[in-house]
């Protein structure tokens, strides 16, 4: 396993539930892909509500239940370690929003 610390990058996807990559989750296509390339890890939230680029709110509540709530994916690496992937996310997210920030790693470690 590689270990990662100091100076590293955050990598979040916010895409809405419903997208697909040839017919399969995007959501689970990028986490997938950050595993396949080695990645020190993914992780995916869903969202209760928000809306993004096309202004439609996406909510859980009962009477105004969306199939597409919003979903966050977080990659965190070394920078060099996420070139490929930025490229590949750049193929398969058609809508959504990818933001890319510096962070420093006080602790990575598997559980013993």
């Amino acid at each position: 396993m590689v270990k990662i610390s100091g100076q590293a990058r955050r990598i979040r996807i916010y895409i809405g539930e419903a997208s697909k990559y040839k017919g399969v989750s995007l959501y689970h296509t990028i986490v997938l892909k950050a595993k396949e390339l080695g990645l020190a890890g993914a992780t995916v939230f869903r969202g209760i509500e928000g809306f993004g680029a096309n202004t439609r709110i996406k909510t859980s509540r009962i009477l105004d239940l969306s199939n597409d709530l919003p979903i966050v994916i977080e990659v965190i690496d070394s920078a060099e370690y996420l070139q490929d992937f930025l490229l590949f996310l750049d193929e398969v997210v058609n809508e959504g929003l990818i933001t890319v920030e510096d962070l420093e790693v006080m602790k990575y470690s598997p559980k013993k």
